[in-house]
């Protein structure tokens, strides 16, 4: 089984169990509670990047295959109108 980690990373619940994880390890090996609170929030931080990353790539793609699209539809009105006798042009 494939693992689908563009998904895993861009899920808020995933950051939040590493968080939840990490927090849990560094009580356990008695790291101090201001120590622990600064390393959370970083990795809080990357997690929020990681997921605000993913979600750009994601609306950049669709964009990019709204516009493809956008210029095969008119292609297809363009060869449509050419075998119907017309090139397009009006006299």
């Amino acid at each position: 089984m494939k693992i689908d980690w563009k998904s895993k990373l861009s899920s808020r619940k995933f950051w939040a169990a590493i968080a939840a994880w990490l927090t849990s390890l560094l009580t356990a090996f008695h790291v101090s509670e201001s120590n622990a609170a600064q390393i959370v929030v970083i990795v809080s931080g990357i997690g929020s990047l990681a997921v605000y990353m993913l979600a750009e790539a994601i609306v950049d793609a669709r964009k990019i295959r709204n516009s493809e699209s956008g210029i095969r539809n008119e292609e297809n009105e363009v060869n449509e109108k050419n075998e119907e006798g017309g090139n397009g042009i009006q006299e």
